[in-house]
């Protein structure tokens, strides 16, 4: 048996070592064909970011939804008043029999969601105190954003002025935003414009403290420090190299911000240092809807605006988590 296995791989070492003829050579190779256009395909990826961003996001089936109620509410708000049959929500309807006010009328195919206790339509006053607490709730957030998102960004990374916002951020944390909400109603007059102010004064500095502690992490990595040596400019850094890795925990602060802002003016307006009566907000209804829930045929003038209240708190509170998961990369396939 050896002697049959030494005869067989010296035949075979024979066969290898043996010079091939051209024929031999061209029946055991062909050459193969090049394409240029497929070999540029080997560098080349069609990942985009926000398509991968917004494929992610329109998954989540619950989100979507929720995104689909927002933009409905947000579209009825805003055009409401110029639909026809819309009443005017400050204005109090009379009954036309004896000429009394038709106070805390049931809900009924002329009144909607009824009337409040002198007499106003609560259809009306719901939708326009929709349109301002929201008004409040996107002007805080985009005050806040702007302001948290380039202040933490400079505290973050720009060593020299770290001190400077530190003691900032000692001297605005310490100060709680209801006393600061409860003496900005007090000193000034109660109003929007006075609200959002006082919102917004302590408001970023949060926002700012978190997108630092981000920056912090960031700052020190290779492509930074290879940018730098390169010459790259701060600003272009900050926001080409740094800014793209705080999209998803940015945009939920802000989805957040939102409902966060009406929360407040509720507060403010439960404590009875809100807006005044004739401004109509979500604060106001529930303030007032809170004195008749002990009644229960007057309750609905509590349930109308807690439902409309809830939905907006709710969807924000979803659209942002599942926007800020699609948004981080490692959920991009």
């Amino acid at each position: 048996m050896s002697s049959y296995r030494s005869h067989k791989e010296k035949t075979l070492l024979e066969q290898v070592e043996r010079a091939l003829t051209p024929e031999e050579e061209s029946a055991l190779f062909t050459p193969a064909g090049y394409d240029f256009r497929e070999a540029e395909k080997g560098g080349y990826s069609n990942y985009s970011y926000w398509q991968s961003t917004f494929r992610a996001f329109f998954k989540n089936r619950v989100a979507v939804f929720l995104l689909l109620v927002m933009a409905a509410l947000l579209l009825f708000t805003v055009v409401q008043p110029y639909l026809p049959g819309q009443r005017d929500p400050n204005l109090i309807y009379d009954n036309p029999l004896n000429g009394l006010p038709l106070r805390n009328q049931q809900p009924n195919g002329e009144f909607w969601f009824g009337t409040n206790s002198i007499g106003q339509d609560l259809w009306a006053r719901i939708w326009a105190g929709t349109r301002t607490s929201l008004f409040i709730g996107f002007v805080v957030a985009g005050v806040e954003a702007l302001l948290g998102i380039l202040a933490g960004m400079l505290w973050g990374y720009v060593r020299r002025v770290e001190f400077l916002f530190t003691e900032l951020y000692n001297i605005l944390d310490n100060l709680p935003q209801t006393l600061v909400l409860v003496l900005f109603s007090l000193i000034l007059k109660p109003s929007i414009q006075t609200m959002v102010l006082a919102m917004c004064m302590t408001g970023w500095i949060q926002m700012a403290r978190f997108v630092r502690n981000q920056i912090v992490i960031l700052r020190d990595r290779d492509y930074n420090l290879a940018s730098r040596c390169l010459g790259t400019s701060t600003w272009r850094i900050l926001f080409k190299n740094l800014l793209p890795y705080l999209v998803s925990v940015i945009m939920l602060r802000v989805a957040l911000a939102i409902p966060a802002a009406i929360g407040n003016e509720v507060f403010i307006t439960y404590i009875g240092l809100g807006l005044p009566l004739e401004i109509p907000s979500l604060g106001n209804l529930l303030n007032e809807g809170r004195l008749l829930m002990t009644a229960p045929p007057l309750r609905y003038q509590l349930i109308f605006p807690t439902v409309v209240l809830a939905v907006i708190t709710i969807s924000f509170y979803i659209i942002g988590n599942a926007f800020a998961d699609a948004a981080d990369p490692k959920n991009h396939v």
